[in-house]
């Protein structure tokens, strides 16, 4: 067979440097890192697309739940509207709904921990799907209030394991060149599905039972994302992995990686998938992944570096006041003359706009310019926006056009750099034997924090003012530019193992 021969190399290869405490021998890695010029993967664009769309479809589906929740409560907390007898909610029962996604999610980001290195995320994305059809259903059906929060866990479930597992599989079968873009087109996307969830929404919104048709209208993408997901492969790299690992008929496996490569790629590569599947097996047995990872190595060595520097972003991405702000965006454009029951939700599509195109000026420059760069620059925005924010709350209160530029100049720096960036960073940072579970933690510590801010804003501004808030938060963005100049490695236009050996 075409792999008999190479097995036997990669297997001494594997042997040949193990004496190191990490597992790779410095010969190995040296190998690697003066490969500085590692050859372009061919691919077609079209052949791309589908490995990118019904994942994103699962961000898609992210969004939509934050923006149509936002109009939904509005429907089921109105006595003429809501078309239930129980719409006399108390403020608690509203935070239940609006945070039982959340929560969902915290549990879907425990269950990820070890479910992709099991099934897999191309089956991870499929049961996604699945969670999130059931969790449609049952909320729009939801006869009590009890029924509706199981509805809205379920969701929240299929949310968790999405943003464990998507970014992970555009990462793995993205072409490295343009990586960058296939991610941060993800982030594309939940923004995409935040203004399509206000928009729809907004149609529903004035119609009796409204919230049910809120969560009805988006009933047939996961079916769309679940069917997408069955046709699609697996990841070849996983496949590779599993392979080395000895986890399957060696074999049949890198038969599967050789035809999932051709599929990923399209005809161009129809002739070079054997070639480069052999390269990715050898990068990886040079790297030290065919050697089964255990518990423990996540918080050793290269491990946990990147759980660092995946760990800090998503922490940082959440405590320099992205949600914070975006609760006292109505409140900021109210100063300006809009007015609140007339336009809250044109406000908020408003955002959402502002929130895409700048997300999509990311996506375009990201593999020109590099991680870094719009990380530097993106962050620098916001500490001069929440800076200006504070002032306006504590001195200028009288100037609302203060206020209004600073939150337009926040919610634009942030989706050129946490917003997409974030989430590319942690796809790409973990070795790929225990890239499931960093990810998990990762995404773990991202919605965990996001509860925690969410929950300790309203006393701290009761306490401290929002003012000062704002100041606390910009200077936490000050300590984020350092994080990202000594930490945050940059990683354009590198292949997942050329990373791993020079990044880490």
């Amino acid at each position: 067979m075409v792999f008999d021969s190479e097995k036997q190399s990669i297997v001494s290869l594997a042997q040949a440097g193990d004496s190191s405490s990490g597992g790779i021998s410095s010969m190995k890695e040296h190998l690697i890192k003066e490969n500085h010029h590692h050859s372009p993967e061919d691919y077609s664009v079209l052949a791309a697309i589908p490995s990118f769309l019904f994942p994103a479809l699962g961000a898609f589906l992210f969004g939509y739940e934050i923006g149509a929740t936002s109009c939904a409560i509005i429907s089921i907390k109105s006595p003429t509207l809501s078309g239930i007898s129980w719409y006399n909610l108390s403020p608690v029962d509203v935070g239940i709904i609006t945070s039982g996604s959340l929560y969902g999610a915290l549990i879907g980001s425990i269950v990820a921990f070890s479910v992709a290195d099991t099934i897999g995320l191309r089956k991870e994305l499929i049961l996604a799907a699945f969670l999130y059809l059931v969790g449609a259903i049952v909320t729009t059906v939801a006869p009590v209030f009890s029924v509706l929060i199981i509805g809205r866990l379920m969701y929240g479930v299929g949310i968790g394991l999405t943003m464990h597992a998507a970014p992970m599989y555009l990462a793995e079968t993205a072409p490295s060149q343009i990586r960058g873009r296939m991610i941060s087109l993800k982030e594309f996307a939940a923004v995409l599905g935040m203004v399509g969830g206000y928009g729809i929404g907004s149609l529903w919104v004035t119609v009796i039972s409204g919230w049910r048709y809120m969560y009805a209208t988006i009933i047939p993408v996961p079916v769309i994302m679940g069917i997408g997901m069955c046709w699609l492969p697996a990841s070849p790299r996983w496949l590779l992995l599993r392979s080395l690992q000895g986890k399957g008929n060696v074999e049949n496996l890198q038969q599967a990686a050789i035809r999932s490569l051709r599929r990923l790629r399209g005809s161009v590569v129809v002739d070079l998938a054997v070639e480069q599947v052999e390269e990715i097996l050898a990068e990886l047995s040079a790297v030290g992944e065919d050697k089964e990872a255990t518990l423990g190595e996540i918080f050793q060595g290269k491990c946990l570096k990147a759980l660092t520097i995946a760990g800090g972003l998503v922490l940082l991405q959440q405590i320099t006041g992205q949600p914070s702000v975006l609760y006292y965006a109505p409140s900021i454009l109210q100063t300006a003359g809009f007015s609140a029951a007339a336009d809250a939700t044109r406000i908020s599509i408003l955002l959402g706009l502002l929130k895409l195109v700048m997300t999509g000026v990311a996506v375009i420059v990201i593999d020109k310019l590099g991680r870094r760069p719009l990380l530097f620059g993106g962050v620098s925005g916001m500490v001069i926006s929440l800076f200006l924010l504070g002032s306006y709350y504590i001195f200028y209160n009288t100037v609302p056009a203060v206020a209004v530029v600073a939150l337009l100049l926040y919610v634009g720096c942030y989706q050129l750099s946490f917003g997409p960036i974030g989430w590319l960073m942690i796809s790409e940072i973990f070795p790929l034997k225990l890239r499931g579970r960093g990810i998990s933690i990762a995404v773990l510590v991202n919605f965990g924090t996001n509860a925690l801010v969410t929950f300790a804003f309203s006393p701290l501004k009761e306490l401290l003012g929002a003012g000062v808030l704002f100041f606390g938060f910009g200077a936490i963005c000050v300590v984020s530019l350092f994080f990202i100049y000594f930490i945050v490695p940059e990683t354009k236009g590198l292949t997942l193992e050329e990373i791993e050996a020079k990044c880490l």
